[in-house]
Parts: structure tokens; sequence; C-alpha cells
């Protein structure tokens, strides 16, 4: 079903915000937008909603920032007991198997939201519901619907949202969009990233040492872990890898393929893609996995570029992160970016502040809940990200070129819409 229709062509989605390529003034999210209004000394107070795997990393990383950034920890929540306890035990607080406790305590400002994908949507609509704040990890949601439904709610009740795509905390991206407005590298027409990676015998997110006949922990509530997600009997490949299935994952596209795309939507400004083809296949570990383990995408975008995205799990060796234009190149290196023109001049050139870093990631928020300061991966960018993989995932599933429905918001064969060969939307 489809969102209301949304407030933003392509060109306001980044460049109507304070601050480019952060776009909070979309949803007018400040310090006084939501429940409790948060001085800039007052002490704020976190829960925390799925405390395994990357759960772990932001139980760390606030415990780290408790006292520069003044945070207080008010309930921690796991469906299993064992790490709820364990995770409390490291913050000092409540441990509990039902988030929704978690939603209940009132000193919480905002809660950490790291599990399966299938949960984010009702999870973080929960919590804006109970009047939190919410970060949670990327993909914002699994399916494009949900991704809709968080942004209407963000929108309806003010809560800020941060998606967890840390790499928004380095300011390479907003400032290669700066240098691209103003026509450092020309007319933008192609940009390549990739997140690759090489398994041995185990393919990824296998655990080579899980047994298909491993127990359920006794005291792990499978059925709250399914949650929406079709009803099985326990299966401990489906609990403990689960990013290789897709009733629960988007696998390689929603997990890793996040964290590119999202980069170059920041530095060139890019909303929803017109056609989207996703290829791969389960091609190195056909395991029972129903997701691709090796996967490439291909995103066509209305100002008339294309994003490419490459994701072998079988080789590491990767391609440049580059932005190709008229006039020259852009490429992002480990220290920030360079633009060289066709014999290699420098145009322009930039050193980062920031990094991909959970913490600088939870400090943005941080300073948002005092001061306004505008998120570095607010919903909507969140929810541009999600709307890509999906298609590319779709198209893989259908062996179809994808095409994004403006007027329905949805994702159909592109062959059903009438899509040009020339730009559709004008560049400033």
């Amino acid at each position: 079903m489809p969102s209301e229709p949304n407030d933003l062509s392509r060109r306001s989605f980044l460049s109507t915000s304070a601050a480019l390529g952060v776009a909070a003034g979309v949803i007018g999210q400040t310090a006084q937008s939501y429940g409790r209004v948060i001085g800039a000394n007052d002490r704020i107070g976190v829960g925390f909603i799925g405390v395994g795997g990357m759960g772990s990393g932001h139980v760390g990383a606030c415990k780290g920032l408790k006292e520069k950034d003044n945070l207080a920890f008010y309930g921690v929540a796991d469906c299993w007991e064992t790490r709820a306890k364990a995770a409390a035990t490291t913050l000092e607080t409540e441990a509990f198997t039902d988030f929704r406790k978690v939603l209940d305590i009132k000193e919480i400002d905002y809660v950490t939201i790291a599990t399966p994908e299938h949960w984010h949507s009702d999870m973080t609509i929960a919590a804006m519901d109970a009047g939190k704040a919410v970060y949670c990890e990327k993909p914002m949601t699994h399916t494009i619907p949900e991704a809709q439904a968080v942004w209407k709610k963000a929108k309806e009740t003010g809560r800020p949202l941060q998606v967890g795509v840390q790499a928004m905390s380095d300011n390479s991206y907003t400032t290669a969009a700066e240098a691209i407005k103003k026509g450092v590298i020309g007319k933008v027409v192609q940009a390549q990233i990739e997140y690759v990676r090489r398994y041995d015998k185990q393919g990824p997110w296998r655990d080579p040492d899980l047994k298909d006949d491993a127990p359920k922990p006794a005291d792990l509530n499978w059925k709250d872990w399914l949650g929406h997600a079709p009803s099985i009997d326990w299966n401990p490949h489906h609990y403990f890898e689960w990013r290789n299935y897709g009733r629960y994952s988007g696998g390689i596209a929603t997990d890793l393929f996040i964290h590119r795309i999202t980069r170059i939507m920041k530095a060139c400004d890019l909303l929803y893609p017109r056609r989207v083809v996703g290829m791969g296949g389960i091609w190195q570990w056909p395991d029972g996995r129903d997701l691709p383990d090796n996967f490439e995408m291909i995103c066509e975008y209305p100002r008339g570029m294309t994003v490419y995205v490459l994701g072998t799990m079988s080789n590491r060796v990767g391609v440049d992160h580059l932005i190709r234009g008229y006039r020259g190149t852009l490429y992002f290196t480990g220290s920030g970016w360079v633009a060289k023109d066709k014999d290699g001049k420098v145009l322009e050139q930039h050193q980062k502040t920031g990094g991909e870093d959970i913490t600088l990631h939870h400090t943005n928020l941080h300073n948002h809940l005092r001061n306004g300061e505008a998120l570095n991966c607010p919903p909507e960018l969140g929810m541009a990200g999600v709307v890509a993989v999906n298609m590319a995932n779709e198209s893989w599933r259908t062996s179809q070129v994808m095409g994004w429905d403006k007027k329905a918001e949805k994702m159909v064969p592109a062959h059903t819409l009438d899509l040009g060969h020339e730009p559709e939307e004008a560049v400033s």
C-alpha cells in the first residue's frame, strides 16, 4: 500500500536542508518537537532493543560515551534473556525480554534498535508512538512499504530517527555534494562503488561450527523473534544466520550495499532511482540460503546518471569508489576525496573530518536532541536506500528490470512505465 504522497522532489531532498546533505528540515525535527525538551546540559536517557551482534556494539559505544555525552541507561531488551541480562549487567540497568517494557520507561529519550531487519519497522513505529527518538540500524526497514510507514510516522510524531549508516558521519559526502553542485567535475553521468569480501570454505554469514541440530537456548523466545515472519519450528541457521534468508533480510543488498549506495546518494543528491537491475546468484555456496552470495546492481536516476555497485563475496579485489563527470572525476580515498580532470590535474581535494564511526553517529543524535544539529542519516535518506536495494533484490528474484512508479510510490516492472531516455529533472 503506497504511503501518503511525499512532499519531496529530488532537488529538495538535500538542497532545502539547513546543512547540505542532511535534510533534517523536511521533517522539522528539533529538540522541541517531541516529548521532553532536552537542555544543553541535561542527561539523555538511552534504552537498548536487541543486544547481540551489532547491538553489543551499541552497548559498548554508548558506555564509552556515558560521561562525555552525559548519558544514562534505563533498560535493555532481547528475546534471548541471557543476552539481555549480560548487556544489562554491563550497563548497570534492567533486563527485559519484551521490547515494549523498555518503551514504557519514561526516563528514556531514545532507543537503539539492532535486530534482524524484519523487526525494524514495528519497533521503530512503536518507539515513536511511545514518545521516543530512535537510532535504528541499517537498513531502516526490511521492505519499501515498511519504510513508507516509518517515514510517515516520523512526520506525524516529530520523533527523530537516526538510521545506522555510520559512514554518513564522515563529511566526505556532504563536501563532495557541495563540489559537485558548484560544477567541479561538470555534469555527473556515472558513479561506482563496491562492498567485496572473500570467504573461505564457509559462505557469507555462516558459522562453520553451527550444527543443524543445535538446540534452542532455553531462555530464548523463538516465537517473539519470528514476529510477523512465517512461523516455523526452531531452526538454528535461521536464528544465528538470518542474513541468508529473505524472510528476515535482503542479504548483500540490504546489509552491505546500503552502506555504499547511501554515500553516493548523499554526494550526488539522489532520491529514488528510475530503474534498477540486480544480478548475481547462489554461485559459490548452495547451502540452503535463498539470497545471492555474489551480487551486483545498477541504478539509473532521473537526473541522468547511473550508479554501479559490486558485491562479490568470493573475491576481495574491489573497484575505485568514484563519481564520473564530464569535466572530471571525483575519487574517494581513505583520507577524503580528490577531483581530477581527464589529464590528471587536481581540480579540488578534501581532507575529511569524522568517519564511519558508531560513536560519532550516536553523538550526532545526541547533539540533535540537545540543540537541533541536523541528523547525518535521517529517515528520508534511509528510505531512499531501502527503495534502491529492494528494487535490486526484486529484479534479481523476478529477472526483470524494476522501475519506480512515482505516482503510486511503489516499484513495478520497468516495462510497464513510460520511461524516456533523457534526464527527467533539471540539475542546478
